[in-house]
């Protein structure tokens, strides 16, 4: 076989190659993407005994510790449609009381049974509208 025509060959094959495992991979990072629910969502068309990944925030006089567990309700951000959330795990830092969150559980009972540490806190501070003075 002639060089010239092995070489292109060579390059042709790499670059299939390299076209299907970046396809590959763009196909596995949307198709692994979950969308987060609010408790108004997860009320109306929660499926029992699927995984879901909730957000909204901790409401006020909710959070409960029940002996290695805690417990509190996540409401809708501009609503009043919350659900009860059993958590245990690592509580980071900055959770309390109307704070963003985003848990990860299956629905028993109309309770959020969570994941052991899939609690995360939003900072406030990431998504609050600056103004300038």
């Amino acid at each position: 076989m002639d060089p010239a025509r092995k070489r292109k060959t060579r390059l042709f094959v790499t670059l299939g190659v390299a076209l299907l495992l970046a396809t590959a991979l763009i196909y596995t990072s949307f198709s692994a993407s979950t969308v987060a629910k609010t408790p108004s969502e997860l009320l109306s068309a929660a499926t029992p005994g699927k995984s879901y990944e909730l957000t909204g925030k901790v409401a006020e006089g909710s959070v409960k510790e029940v002996g290695d567990n805690l417990e509190f309700k996540v409401r809708d951000r501009a609503g009043t449609a919350s659900i009860p959330v059993k958590y245990s795990g690592t509580v980071p830092d900055p959770f309390r009381e109307g704070r963003e969150v985003i848990v990860t559980g299956v629905i028993k009972n109309g309770v959020l049974i969570a994941e052991p540490s899939s609690l995360v806190t939003k900072c406030p501070s990431k998504f609050s509208n600056k103004t300038d003075s």
